[in-house]
């Protein structure tokens, strides 16, 4: 059986689905992945994947450069004629999926988080909601990430309920992030780890640390991941800059192995917008430390207040540095008990066996129909 897996990068497939991947490799399917050709493109033919580079912009919408994506998928479709299409991430849900339509080919599609344009009521979310209404006509099956989401595409009549199912994100492996041993840091250490763009809340996060600190609050404030300028809602560089100098945050760079940094930390912390399953929490919570996380959909799935960390208010900058402020006065029994929820929350409810469990049935349905 032939199968196409297309998302926005090559890093995203080698990041959070490779296990995925060879799993569907290791049971004799014919794998190609289509996504723009990056650095992690060769980790994908390495592993027995055909590779199909495409031109994708995933930092927001472009009329032109879409309707190019539109055709560009098509021709790739129309040749490679795979028996299932597998699509990941927002541009290729919508316009793989109507590319996919006109050629007949069966899909399955994963809405891996909406971000943050179905929490307004302007011309963009309109023109976002009506693309996935026409796209998800024609999908076998469409996993969602979180139930809000689900719910969400079912209330506003965008999908129907034969087609919609649930999956736990993208899932986690539980043998690569293992459990850490506690230990605490002599000054506590906040972390965060995402892109810059606001809509992962980082303005709200400097804005607290900086509260904090003309409070005399004694922590160490870290951030770890991509600067994306570029990106429509990234943060500049000279307001990134300005932050390194003045000391306000340590920024970590980028990796790509977090499992490290995620150990020099007390408290993970995200303040994000809104979320499918943020992977930074999954990672965290497997590695069995405490989470502060804005109580929005995908956050409030992973972590539960005072049980495996403590939810704080979206865009809102002061309680979030409450949140830290009692996150860091908690004492040792407690900050571990918060690690061990985690970790046991993961266990049961995000291993990514269940998510390939999900996949590899929904598969064998298509096969059997054919």
């Amino acid at each position: 059986m032939k199968l196409a897996i297309v998302l926005n990068t090559s890093w995203n497939i080698y990041n959070f689905r490779m296990n995925f991947v060879k799993t569907l490799l290791d049971k004799g399917y014919e794998v190609h992945t289509i996504a723009p050709h990056d650095n992690y493109t060769h980790f994908l033919k390495d592993a027995g994947c055909i590779h199909h580079d495409v031109t994708m912009d995933s930092r927001g919408v472009n009329p032109i450069k879409d309707t190019a994506l539109f055709f560009e998928l098509f021709n790739i479709y129309r040749k490679l004629k795979p028996d299932v299409i597998l699509h990941f991430t927002i541009k290729p849900n919508v316009y793989g999926t109507l590319a996919a339509s006109i050629l007949k080919i069966p899909t399955i599609n994963n809405v891996c988080g909406l971000g943050t344009v179905f929490l307004k009521n302007n011309l963009v979310s309109a023109i976002a909601m009506t693309l996935y209404k026409l796209a998800f006509q024609f999908p076998k099956k469409v996993f969602f990430q979180n139930s809000d989401d689900l719910n969400l595409f079912l209330d506003k009549k965008l999908i129907s309920h034969k087609t919609a199912d649930l999956i736990p994100g993208s899932g986690i492996d539980l043998n690569r992030f293992k459990p850490m041993e506690f230990n605490r840091n002599n000054v506590f250490t906040f972390l965060l780890i995402s892109r810059l763009i606001t809509d992962k809340g980082i303005l709200e996060y400097i804005q607290a640390i900086e509260n904090l600190k003309q409070k005399g609050f004694n922590a160490r404030f870290q951030l770890l991941g991509a600067k994306d300028p570029e990106h429509q809602r990234g943060i500049p560089l000279s307001v990134i800059d300005q932050w390194i100098s003045t000391g306000v945050v340590e920024y970590l760079g980028t990796t790509d192995d977090v499992r490290s940094f995620i150990q020099q930390a007390d408290c993970i912390v995200l303040p994000s917008y809104r979320e499918g399953t943020p992977r930074t929490l999954l990672e965290a919570a497997s590695s069995s430390k405490p989470i502060i996380a804005t109580d929005v959909p995908g956050c409030h799935h992973v972590v539960e207040n005072n049980f495996n960390g403590l939810l704080c208010k979206i865009r809102n900058a002061d309680d979030l540095a409450k949140k830290m402020e009692n996150m860091s006065s908690l004492d040792d029994a407690r900050l571990k008990a918060f690690g061990e929820n985690g970790r046991k929350k993961i266990e049961v409810e995000f291993d990514e066996k269940l998510v390939i469990e999900k996949y590899l049935m929904e598969l064998n349905t298509l096969r059997k129909a054919v």
